[in-house]
């Protein structure tokens, strides 16, 4: 979801949850480059480019993942997964999902269960025939194809990587520990960075936010390995516990390193003191939402000026980042306050820390000593129960070295020009309620919708798969070297991103692969992605009336364009640079609106005692709003377009209603409580419950689908509009 965290966490996991409790993460916050995850066990996005180059993979592949597709369906819509005892007008996410939340309890290898979760499953089985037919070692396999499938072979042999133990990470451990002063330590952090993890600040590029045809270098904070600052800062009882778990996984990782117990420990706590000082300084989660809060474009000089510790022309020299004059500094208050912290914190104490994030990247792919301590500490955040089995972490992994490699035998057995010419007859319908929703709003005045229309014809809309795929010949991939592939790929991937410094942006450029179950809104590109993977069932199934379809991808492409406009998206011209083009009086109009939206769901409770909070999820509760009357305008045009019946009942139900029960199917999920307690803190989605509720009890089309009465909790008197 973009994604798109402000920093890389020790969850391994925890960028792809981001993106898969829910869709459309809006502007991507943070500039520095995704790069593949080496702890990843699941499905993370990455940032991409797109370049003419691989040949098409061989036909064995794609005929195998067909086989499998067809034997492990997605799942689809059902109606038996409705709770007709409860009321829809009072509980209508329990109304649609009741049945299937007592149906479908979380597997033991997932945190959360949910339709993106169902679906991923399903693509996985698809990709497991894909990569296990490449991983044969056949001197005849194209480039394409040896790629992925030596890279999938080198992860699949676990007994090579028991035997090695840490003995891959010792180069590098070897590199930290002959460091001789903290200017050295800043080139080596640069290197590290490189090849794995950001420790200290994350350096990349992002298209400029007041020129956005044109790239620019950008340096942001960096460098924390729990999921938010909140860990290290409060003290309430649920996060000083995480807090001592984790020190206690850091020392038994340090004891695997070979240091005694009474070492380890102290390592441990000189880490979580450089991270809290760190976590100090680091810009809240809610004012990071706000891009004009991340836009400091200034001088090379000036940035070196106020942050002279961080040695900043060593560290661009030692990424091997083209030179540049300017940069944007996301946080240059994190640089102002951890400047201090470089100069008072001690060499070896640096070195420790160093040390820690690149056990921590790699462990996940270390020996089986190593994997279970880590996942161990996993468990801790999210109560999920066993780890995944092997071939599900590696096929994550391939898909976030190799994506656009991947992606092409997956987008043939899966998709095709066919499926891709539906969703943008689908996408069309979507402008086209858009455009009448802008047109009619009465609280807009005609100067500003004019200039809203016009960044509603520029929306760019990428469908499936890129038109160009990535060309990956300089990538080295060597057959029985897991942790030197995943080194090679990071390091190819964070060179593509610092090539870019002072180029065009290019606008084929796709953030997530192919097999992602996600899509997104791109502020600084003005474009919808949705990839071939969440184009399926029960988001999408040609098998099934316009209303189910409408209410499940139609939905989802309406929260995309929405995005457009909420209340980040709005700060975006059609061009993707930062400018307002509202009227003052339009502003302070929508600011209201927003602020409506807000307060209403921070008195929803999240879990437990917790309630949401209002304004981290607000662009996504905006764009799920509006999305959802897009959908059902696009619906009504449809319709009438067939001249049908709007009361005709297909098992029972009207168009509407059913619009409504698809809407509510995509968000039936179950939560542990521990990943639910964290959602609540790092995400900028609201739980299924909410996306669902919240919406429909501001949508008086709803209440008249399904006779609700005002005063019921699903027709409340104080509705809440936007768009």
């Amino acid at each position: 979801m973009r994604k798109y965290l402000l920093h890389k966490p020790v969850l391994s996991f925890v960028g792809m949850l981001l993106l898969t409790v829910g869709v459309a993460l809006a502007q991507p916050p943070q500039p520095t480059p995704q790069k593949p995850d080496l702890k990843s066990t699941k499905k993370a996005s990455n940032a991409k480019t797109l370049n003419s180059g691989p040949t098409a993979p061989e036909a064995n592949p794609v005929t195998a993942s067909s086989s499998a597709a067809a034997e492990h369906p997605a799942p689809k819509f059902d109606i038996a997964n409705i709770d007709k005892t409860v009321d829809p007008c009072v509980d209508f996410y329990q109304y649609a999902c009741g049945n299937w939340l007592k149906n479908n309890p979380i597997p033991g290898d997932q945190p959360i269960w949910l339709s993106f979760a169902e679906v991923y499953e399903h693509n996985l089985v698809v990709l497991r025939q894909i990569l296990e037919t490449a991983a044969q070692n056949d001197p005849g396999r194209n480039a394409v194809t040896q790629k992925i499938g030596d890279f999938y072979a080198s992860c699949m042999d676990e007994a090579a990587a028991n035997k090695a133990g840490a003995t891959p990470l010792k180069p590098e451990l070897d590199r930290i520990a002959a460091i001789k002063d903290k200017t050295q330590m800043i080139e080596v952090m640069a290197h590290e960075q490189l090849i794995g993890p950001n420790p200290l600040l994350g350096f990349g590029s992002t298209p400029d936010l007041h020129n956005a045809d044109q790239t620019i270098a950008a340096i942001d904070q960096s460098g924390l390995s729990l999921p938010d600052r909140d860990y290290y800062l409060k003290d309430d009882a649920p996060t000083v516990a995480i807090r001592k778990a984790f020190v206690d996984h850091m020392t038994k990782d340090f004891v695997l390193l070979g240091q005694p117990s009474a070492q380890a420990a102290q390592s441990a706590e000189t880490v979580l003191k450089i991270e809290t000082d760190l976590a100090k300084a680091f810009m809240e989660r809610t004012l990071r939402r706000d891009p004009k809060n991340r836009d400091h474009k200034m001088s090379v000089a000036q940035a070196e000026s106020f942050a002279p510790n961080f040695h900043l022309d060593r560290y661009f020299a030692a990424s091997g980042a083209p030179s540049f004059a300017e940069l944007n500094v996301g946080n240059p208050e994190y640089f102002k306050a951890v400047n201090v912290v470089i100069d008072s914190t001690p060499l070896d104490a640096w070195k420790t820390y160093m040390t820690w994030q690149m056990v921590n990247h790699a462990a996940g792919w270390l020996s089986d000593d190593f994997v279970q301590e880590d996942f161990k500490f996993q468990q801790a955040i999210t109560g999920q129960k066993e780890l995944p089995v092997r071939w599900k972490r590696c096929i994550n992994a391939t898909d976030n070295a190799l994506g656009e490699a991947l992606g092409q035998p997956y987008v043939d057995a899966t998709f095709g020009a066919e499926g891709k010419a539906r969703m943008l007859k689908m996408v069309d319908a979507l402008e086209h309620s858009l455009k009448g929703d802008i047109t009619t709003l009465p609280w807009m005045t005609e100067t500003t919708k004019k200039e809203a229309l016009i960044k509603l014809a520029a929306i760019r809309n990428k469908i499936g798969y890129p038109d160009k795929w990535r060309d990956y010949s300089k990538l080295k991939i060597v057959r029985g070297d897991m942790i030197g592939n995943l080194y090679r790929a990071s390091e190819f991937e964070s060179n593509r991103q610092l090539q870019k410094i002072g180029k065009p942006v290019d606008k084929l450029e796709w953030t997530m692969t192919p097999p992602t179950v996600n899509a997104y809104y791109s502020g600084s590109h003005n474009e919808i992605v949705f990839p071939a993977g969440i184009l399926q069932p029960p988001f999408f199934d040609r098998t099934l009336d316009d209303a189910v379809n409408m209410g499940g991808i139609g939905l989802v492409i309406g929260h995309e364009l929405t995005h457009g406009f909420d209340d980040q998206g709005r700060k975006f011209d059609p061009k993707g640079n930062l400018r307002d083009w509202w009227t003052a009086e339009d502003g302070k109009e929508f600011e209201q609106r927003v602020s409506c939206v807000a307060d209403e769901y921070s008195s929803f409770t999240a879990v437990d005692d917790l309630k949401l909070n209002g304004r981290l999820t607000l662009g996504e509760n905006t764009a799920d709003n509006g999305g959802a009357r897009i959908a059902l305008m696009a619906l009504h045009d449809l319709m009438a377009q067939a001249k049908e019946d709007p009361d005709r009942k297909i098992e029972g139900y009207t168009p509407d209603q059913r619009f409504f029960l698809s809407f509510g199917r995509v968000w039936c999920q179950n939560t542990t409580p521990e990943l639910a307690r964290m959602l609540v803190r790092v995400d900028s989605h609201s739980p299924g419950k909410w996306r669902v509720n919240g919406v429909l009890r501001n949508m008086p089309e709803f209440q008249k689908a399904f006779g609700c009465k005002p005063g019921q909790p699903m027709a409340p008197a104080n509705a809440c509009r936007v768009w």
